[in-house]
């Protein structure tokens, strides 16, 4: 039972880690591309990469961090006018294309050895030279805490059954979260909101009442940037909800299916496209601004596998859904954490060690992809009438 509690609060704490918040608001600007528009992007670590560099190094030369948001953003904006240009009107696999090999291009010139007095080289960027400012804005003080003191160590000593039933009643209310977002009457109405919004409250108290973590309050990877990472990642869920219902985002379902029809109506698709792929390059710039606020810029840590981490999110939480890029995120990263703790724990060393534990977590995480697409490609959210993609 111990094991089984350690095993699942490793998978708490990756589910609240800020890079977990990062992939997801990365995630949430792909699916901007791939889910609503039908765009095969591969290159949204290139987007990660440069809206990183361009917040790094800006504060790291002395400027305020709001000119370093805005000087990450406008690489991203530049080089999603760059990309998309020659491009977006060509077929989709073309885009492709050209976008991973884009994505690697900015890579490589970040690890280039004639850039090390700006982007650090293959070592990067500390990030003691770019997050001090950004810590002194914590209110959260010195020390640290457990966001919920109280819980299932209070109740009977933290006996095995309260931990049965806790996780019981966790499962119930996940199970029935789940059901009434794919039933799409989560949110309509005034009661049905009012709802949702009290299961939803209520299901998250309940993990952290059965997984307690502590963690510094303004440390490296404390609280304060928890608090900022999944605030950013929320806000970013309500804009896409609200540009989606907007006619704007009706014209990029229509593109997805059928672009002539669009362009018929006398539309400029290339105009909506160009604007869905910098939106969501902005996204994407945003999550590599939050991704190494808790670590440090290095381009080999947003290269093609980021870009396939946020694929599979995208495609586990379901692509062209609101819910989908944050529920597929966190249950990527959680589960990955879950595999290998339970590998390492239960697996002996004679046949496979702890250092072997991270590829087969990888491994793992791969045939689940290869059955989720082929046995349900909607994803958990997702809807099967909303793949019919003109790529």
């Amino acid at each position: 039972m111990d094991t089984i509690q350690f095993i699942l609060n490793g998978m708490m704490r990756e589910a609240l880690s800020p890079q977990t918040a990062a992939v997801a608001i990365a995630v949430i600007g792909l699916n901007i591309h791939f889910g609503f528009t039908g765009l095969l992007n591969m290159g949204q670590s290139g987007f990660m990469l440069l809206g990183a560099y361009g917040f790094a190094i800006s504060i790291s030369n002395g400027l305020p961090m709001i000119l370093g948001i805005l000087f990450g953003f406008g690489a991203a904006f530049i080089f999603a006018l760059v990309l998309g240009a020659p491009t977006l009107k060509l077929r989709g696999d073309y885009l492709a294309i050209v976008t991973i090999s884009a994505a690697e291009i900015i890579r490589y010139v970040g690890r280039s050895a004639l850039l090390v007095d700006f982007t650090g080289s293959a070592q990067g960027i500390p990030g003691s030279q770019y997050t001090t400012g950004f810590r002194n804005l914590s209110f959260f003080g010195t020390g640290s805490f457990t966001l919920i003191p109280f819980n299932y160590t209070d109740v009977a000593d933290g006996a095995a059954w309260v931990r049965i039933i806790g996780w019981i009643v966790a499962i119930a209310v996940i199970v029935l979260i789940v059901m009434r977002f794919r039933s799409g009457n989560a949110f309509k109405g005034i009661a049905q909101s009012a709802g949702m919004a009290g299961l939803l409250v209520f299901g998250v108290l309940l993990l952290f009442f059965l997984f307690p973590v502590p963690y510094q309050s303004t440390g490296v990877s404390g609280w304060w940037v928890r608090f900022v990472a999944w605030g950013l990642a929320l806000l970013c869920t309500l804009v896409v909800f609200l540009l989606v219902r907007s006619p704007w985002g009706r014209l990029l379902r229509g593109i997805r299916e059928d672009e002539d029809a669009i362009r018929s109506l006398g539309k400029n698709v290339f105009s909506i496209k160009m604007q869905a792929l910098i939106i969501g390059g902005l996204f994407g710039a945003l999550g590599g601004m939050v991704y190494v606020l808790s670590s440090s810029v290095q381009p080999d840590s947003m290269g093609r596998s980021l870009t396939f981490f946020c694929y599979t999110a995208l495609l586990l939480g379901g692509a062209a859904t609101i819910f989908g890029p944050v529920l597929g995120s966190v249950l990527f990263f959680a589960g990955r954490i879950g595999i290998k703790y339970t590998a390492a724990a239960y697996v002996p060393d004679s046949i496979m060690s702890n250092q072997q534990t991270e590829q087969f977590s990888y491994i793992v995480v791969g045939v689940a992809l290869m059955l989720i697409v082929i046995f349900r490609p909607q994803g958990i959210l997702g809807n099967k009438r909303e793949l019919r993609f003109n790529v």
